[in-house]
């Protein structure tokens, strides 16, 4: 049955089984886009309408009773394989060697053919997740919002090689809001200025161009115009994993509920802050947001 409520904002993408090796240990967690987005954005106040479309093998599907019993609403489908994601790394923790044990099945148009929603927020994780025909499907029914990430990644047997996004041009003439960060902007660009970077993107057809760029804060560059948002500085840094989700989840809760782009993001960059103080999702509250940004 046709779902006929139109949420503010919908997430799809794939949750991952993460396999961290290090020195020291061997450990097990779930991750993607679509997990730190959605835990991110449930723990904000529910003026905004919030669904995640994720799919999963069978076996996999704890991650998603965790989640509906957090107050997530999860539409899953079926999947061959869950994403898993095995990350290795050495004494320095910034050397780390990744391979794809397996791989979920790309999102089709009928998986999302009844759902309704202002803005479609796709996280992909892998180059082949999204195809051009179901963006530009999206795209006829709402906002599309993406994160670059993926797009950049191609699997080659179990290894990950870094890529240019070889549909760009057909997929960004239907996007609404890119996300990326200062390594990404160079691949998809060839260019080293954030500004010029958002510029030729936005003349590819993207309304909305967010490049974060670490400690030095992020920019925003919409309907001709610049908006430079600071970094607030951590208590302390424990795990950057997931802040560039946690960042998307802040800026589109915001821009769902009609605020300025310079409010969105120095809301999510203070989500951003405090998801570096610890590992695992944003758990935080809007009034721990509310006085990053007022500091």
């Amino acid at each position: 049955m046709k779902d006929k409520l139109k949420r503010d904002i919908c997430c799809v993408g794939h949750i991952t089984l993460d396999k961290i090796i290090t020195p020291d240990n061997v450990f097990y967690m779930n991750g993607g886009t679509a997990y730190y987005f959605a835990y991110g954005i449930n723990h904000l106040p529910h003026q905004v309408s919030f669904k995640l479309v994720t799919a999963m093998a069978d076996r996999d599907q704890r991650a998603v009773s965790d989640m509906r019993h957090a107050g997530i609403e999860v539409d899953c489908h079926e999947s061959r394989h869950t994403v898993f994601f095995e990350n290795k790394y050495g004494k320095n923790m910034n050397n780390r060697t990744q391979r794809v044990l397996a791989k979920s099945d790309p999102f089709t148009v009928s998986q999302l053919r009844d759902v309704e929603a202002r803005i479609f927020h796709l996280g992909s994780l892998l180059d082949d997740d999204f195809s051009p025909e179901l963006v530009k499907y999206l795209a006829g029914k709402g906002m599309v919002s993406i994160d670059v990430q993926g797009y950049l990644r191609e699997v080659r047997g179990q290894h990950v090689y870094a890529v240019d996004w070889k549909d760009k041009l057909e997929v960004l003439q239907y996007t609404d809001i890119l996300k990326l960060n200062e390594h990404e902007m160079e691949v998809v660009t060839g260019l080293h200025d954030p500004r010029e970077v958002a510029q030729k993107i936005a003349s590819w057809g993207v309304k909305e161009v967010v490049i974060t760029l670490g400690s030095y804060g992020s920019l925003i560059y919409a309907k001709g115009q610049f908006y430079e948002i600071p970094a607030y500085a951590p208590l302390r840094t424990v795990d950057a994993t997931g802040c560039g989700d946690t960042y998307s989840a802040g800026y589109l809760y915001c821009r769902a509920q009609g605020c300025g782009y310079e409010e969105c993001g120095r809301f999510a960059a203070a989500m951003c802050t405090l998801k570096l103080e610890h590992s695992g999702p944003f758990d935080r509250t809007i009034d721990d947001i509310k006085t990053i940004i007022a500091q």
